[in-house]
């Protein structure tokens, strides 16, 4: 029996009904006892109609904004970041990074747009170490990436002009500190600029949002069409983003969507244990890299201190040499 026949027209159901529902699956209700804590609460307030679908999640931001399943939809969030009317035209597979996997991610999305330029849509759970040179990094990948295969495509008519933009994307959901150093500013925008105004369009730039600064703002939320965006990907409660959906008739497809899976806890079940993999994952590699910051810093304060005992051993050596010197005078 499906959730929709249990509840039949409403959308409310009680934790009970969710875990009776799961028990009809030895498979499903295997995979519910294995959440703990948070996880196991955001889940069952996720199917009772308390919280939202954690979007900012690979599995979940994937199910809703994935422009062979939503057509426009991602197109209208990357049009309200860019400032400029976009559309994705498809989603390109990552494997074929240069880099090494090790990027502490929780979505990854790779989108070529009508217009040729190719746009890196990341969601960082972990605020990482080295945030500026990774940034860089991913970019560097991504415009070589392009540049391969353009010039593959073009053979000998391949002019540097084909190659286009690219466009790194990144949406903390826990930013660093300098991000809470800069105001109200959530959204900051950057490239390549020349000191002597000289004017030159370079191919990498870059869009980072600090969700967390936006919920902190202090004063009603901006109304603009990102602004909107912004307090559709940072809603926690089904509340919000009805009264948003309420404000805004473009926001109730979304709101509609994701009170349908609470119809379908088995689906929104497996979207959590595939996020927690991927964070589980991310999580193992990220005490990894602070492991290894703290061997730097411990290995430096070593070396600090046997220099320090150096020169003390020096100044008592050379305090030595004028006492004796001093006593056979």
């Amino acid at each position: 029996m499906r959730m929709e026949e249990k509840k039949k027209d409403t959308w409310e159901a009680s934790e009970d009904m969710v875990v009776q529902y799961l028990k009809q699956n030895p498979r499903w209700y295997h995979e519910y006892c294995r959440l703990e804590g948070e996880w196991k609460e955001r889940f069952l307030d996720v199917c009772t109609g308390k919280r939202t679908m954690p979007l900012l999640y690979d599995p979940f931001f994937k199910r809703l904004f994935h422009p062979d399943l939503h057509d426009g939809r991602l197109s209208g969030f990357l049009s309200s970041l860019l400032g400029r009317k976009v559309k994705v035209l498809r989603i390109l597979p990552t494997e074929e990074t240069l880099l090494d996997g090790g990027a502490l991610l929780i979505m990854d999305l790779l989108v070529e747009l009508s217009d040729g330029i190719l746009a890196n849509v990341e969601v960082q759970k972990i605020p990482y170490l080295f945030p500026a040179e990774r940034m860089s990094c991913y970019s560097a990948d991504l415009l070589l990436r392009q540049y391969s295969r353009v010039k593959g495509e073009k053979g000998k008519k391949f002019k540097y002009e084909d190659v286009k933009k690219v466009y790194t994307i990144v949406l903390f959901e826990k930013s660093i500190r300098p991000f809470h150093e800069t105001g109200n500013s959530c959204v900051h925008y950057g490239k390549t600029r020349f000191e002597t105004g000289l004017k030159l369009e370079l191919l990498q730039e870059y869009y980072l949002i600090a969700l967390d600064v936006f919920r902190e703002i202090p004063y009603p939320k901006d109304r603009t069409n990102q602004g909107i965006w912004l307090s559709v990907l940072s809603a926690e409660t089904m509340e919000e983003l009805e009264g948003l959906a309420e404000e805004f008739p473009w926001v109730k497809e979304i709101y509609e969507e994701m009170a349908g899976y609470m119809h379908r806890p088995e689906e929104v079940l497996n979207m959590f244990s595939e996020a927690l993999r991927i964070l589980d994952r991310n999580t193992v590699q990220y005490m990894i890299e602070q492991q290894q910051e703290q061997i730097k810093e411990q290995a430096a304060l070593i070396e600090e201190q046997k220099r320090r005992l150096e020169e003390q051993e020096a100044e008592l050596k050379r305090l030595r040499e004028l006492t004796e010197g001093g006593t056979k005078s």
